[in-house]
């Protein structure tokens, strides 16, 4: 005897076939969308007012602070261009980035040490790294600096030699720690205990299970923190600490109080000899604004390069689109002009 192995619909008087499913065998599936039904609906795209109300009323309000900077005498723009590349300021600029470098690389030099300091497994280090970071996050900038510029009063002279024996050499405070020299110092040690919680948390924030991997491949110690924790930790490292570089940046205005010629204690010198606040602190707004906007750019070019592991397709940059819009532009003239020849 022969087995038919398809089965043919049977029609049924409720006009369903034998191969569909029963009501209480499950949920029905659905049917099929005949496209041809859609075909005369209008599409009506989703209407968002009060988004647009929104819009038009940041615009009106960005055009009217427009409108005042260029229309209201009190900004006194002639004085701003007259003073925005004077020397005295120029030379100001140029302290301010020195100050910001030299405190960044050594308070990033010293975080860094603080931050293995509590990451050891050593008790004492670890006590001795929290208790740093404790008194320096405590302690005003302000405060330690004028600490720092008044360390002769307290220390007349520094020796070399023998911890609580004999000194080999001595020389003067007053000559080597002056007020730039007491500026880094306290820059550069500010900055230590913040770098140092920076660093901390990005190698916090790598898989310890990669750490685990190395060890068992057997990579010392200093390669597996070198080459396998620092560039993952970096990602998470880089944005905090571009941010603590930019408020570094910004806090030199502090130096004030020591007579060091940064551009805010030079705006106010200029200020203070032509009686134009308005125009010579917007003379220290703008440069601040620039400085900060190159330190902005260099942070996005520093955290692509280190996220390369992380993404293997990374956007474009913005000069990338702009060889991209450029090129395109070109294109499409020498297809206009040779369809223009042909005709």
């Amino acid at each position: 005897m022969t087995i038919a192995t398809t089965a043919q619909p049977v029609a049924k008087p409720s006009g369903r076939t034998a191969a569909e499913p029963a009501e209480s065998a499950g949920p029905v599936a659905s049917a099929p969308l005949d496209l041809g039904e859609l075909t005369g609906l209008r599409t009506v795209p989703a209407r968002h007012p009060w988004r647009w109300a929104a819009g038009l009323a940041t615009l009106v309000v960005l055009a009217q602070f427009a409108h005042g900077l260029a229309t209201n005498p009190a900004w006194d723009w002639a004085t701003f261009r007259l003073y925005f590349s004077a020397d005295t300021i120029l030379q100001a600029v140029g302290r301010t980035v020195e100050l910001t470098a030299y405190g960044t690389v050594l308070g990033f030099v010293l975080g860094a040490g603080v931050a293995a300091m509590r990451l050891s497994r050593s008790a004492i280090l670890q006590s001795v790294a929290w208790a740093y970071v404790w008194v320096f996050r405590s302690i005003p900038l302000i405060v330690q600096l004028v600490f720092w510029f008044n360390l002769s009063y307290l220390y007349k002279r520094f020796g070399v030699g023998i911890p609580f024996g004999p000194t080999f050499g001595d020389f003067e405070t007053m000559g080597v720690l002056g007020a730039l020299g007491a500026a880094v110092l306290g820059l550069g040690l500010h900055q230590a205990a913040f770098a140092a919680e920076i660093i901390r948390g990005g190698v916090l924030g790598v898989d310890p299970g990669q750490r685990e991997a190395a060890a068992a491949l057997g990579v010392p110690r200093w390669r597996q923190a070198w080459r396998i924790i620092l560039p993952q930790a970096m990602r998470g490292i880089l944005p905090s600490a571009a941010n603590e570089v930019i408020s570094l940046f910004k806090g030199t205005s502090v130096v004030y109080v020591m007579a060091i010629g940064e551009l805010f204690y030079q705006v106010q010198v200029v200020y203070g000899r032509t009686g134009r606040v308005v125009p010579l602190l917007m003379v220290a707004t703008v440069w601040y604004v620039l400085l900060t906007t190159v330190l902005s750019i260099g942070q996005y070019y520093v955290e692509r390069y280190f996220a390369r592991g992380a993404d293997r397709t990374p956007p474009p940059t913005p000069l990338q689109r702009a060889r991209s819009l450029a090129r395109g532009l070109r294109a499409r003239t020498a297809t206009a002009v040779a369809l223009g020849g042909r005709s």
